[in-house]
């Protein structure tokens, strides 16, 4: 008999589907719960159980874990008598891998704790990518023991797993990091055009600068993107959107400049006003090609 624990998982989208499912492959018995049908029959096709509800997921697992959008999604699925706190057993884990405020988390953790529940804050970086390959980054709030308890799930999911410091930690990294991957596309996307309008090979250049000091992740994971124009998304700008706003609200709480980021964020706004909203965030480009006369 198994000796891991059983793991309901809530919320079965771009990244949640592929991450339950790395799970399974893990050995670990995963029941999951979503509102999509097509999805749950997915999960039951990878060998996952298909729950009706929260309640039904959650009332037998040892570890919770929630991939949702947003704050107001975390909070629908945590609270109310459908919820996870009120249908969860004492002594479960609750792992929130959503992206949302870190005052959202901190507010969590404590209203779990008075129904004897663990909570950590556990968002990830890397996309979609990233949740096919098991390959994220997984930043962690919360108290060390719970972290040592999540961490053999966290090695089936991911490659750099750190404890960022106590509840809201994690998802104050993931607000940073998705403010360094925001600037990092716009500065990418402006390069390209520029590039471009300049008669370079696209490609070619693109090479170079990834074998040097402008090399990134980001250049590396959105090069075909760049010369595609593929935009298909593996992380939407509607999310990205949501998390300039929470890293623009997190830093001027703290007092924080951020005259650089807040540009990105109104480029990011902007691009979601003109439709674009469901496109992946390196759709930042055409952002760009419009503003340099290149795209209606």
């Amino acid at each position: 008999m198994s000796t891991l624990p059983d793991i309901a998982w809530i919320g079965l989208g771009i990244m949640g589907s592929p991450m339950s499912e790395n799970l399974i492959r893990a050995g670990y018995d995963v029941t999951g719960h979503t509102l999509e049908k097509e999805k749950l029959d997915r999960l039951a096709a990878a060998g996952g159980r298909a729950a009706a509800s929260i309640a039904e997921a959650v009332r037998d697992a040892d570890m919770i874990i929630t991939m949702v959008p947003a704050s107001p999604q975390v909070e629908a699925v945590a609270y109310g008598p459908d919820g996870i706190l009120e249908n969860a057993r004492p002594g479960a884990l609750l792992v929130d891998m959503s992206s949302i405020t870190p005052q959202t988390s901190v507010d969590l953790a404590r209203n779990a704790g008075k129904k004897g529940i663990r909570v950590l804050d556990a968002p990830v970086s890397g996309g979609e990518a990233g949740a096919v390959e098991a390959a994220l980054s997984i930043m962690v709030g919360g108290e060390a023991a719970d972290f040592e308890r999540a961490m053999p799930v966290f090695e089936a999911l991911g490659r750099t797993i750190v404890l960022c410091g106590p509840h809201g930690s994690g998802q104050t990294v993931k607000a940073a990091n998705q403010l360094v991957v925001a600037v990092n596309i716009q500065a990418c996307a402006e390069a390209v055009v520029f590039l471009e309008k300049s008669g370079v090979d696209l490609a070619a250049a693109l090479d170079v600068l990834g074998g040097g000091l402008a090399g990134s992740t980001v250049l590396t994971r959105k090069r075909d993107t760049f010369l595609h124009r593929d935009f298909r998304p593996g992380f939407r700008v509607d999310l990205h959107h949501k998390d300039m706003g929470i890293v623009t609200d997190a830093a001027r709480d703290v007092g924080a400049a951020l005259p650089v980021g807040a540009v990105v964020a109104q480029l990011v706004a902007s691009l979601r006003a003109q439709g674009d909203g469901g496109l992946d965030h390196s759709a930042l480009l055409r952002a760009v090609e419009r503003l340099s006369g290149t795209r209606v």
